[in-house]
């Protein structure tokens, strides 16, 4: 059986993630996949949209002649991500008291 990632739940997992360090596009797909599954042509529209919505910035690092796109969380991201946090730990704690 395969349980549905909302693009919530995807969008969390995102910005925990980088909430420990910045990652570029590729780094932070295979570092996701750890976890879940997902491809690139996922991951690239929700990195896009959190930037949109202002969470993220990006900045351009040289390697090996190109540039890697890096994501970082903003200073807005940080309030979300604690509600995102307190959302997750409400959620866990109803399944466990009702017996899920």
């Amino acid at each position: 059986m395969k349980i549905q990632v909302t693009a919530d739940l995807l969008d969390g997992l995102v910005l925990a993630l980088l909430n420990r360090e910045d990652y570029y596009g590729y780094a932070l797909t295979q570092e996701m996949q750890k976890a879940i599954s997902i491809s690139e042509s996922t991951m690239y529209p929700v990195l896009r949209r959190l930037k949109k919505e202002g969470y993220l910035t990006t900045y351009d690092q040289p390697f090996q002649g190109r540039n890697r796109r890096y994501y970082q969380i903003t200073s807005d991201c940080e309030q979300h991500l604690e509600q995102v946090y307190k959302m997750w730990t409400d959620y866990c704690g109803r399944i466990i008291v009702d017996g899920l």
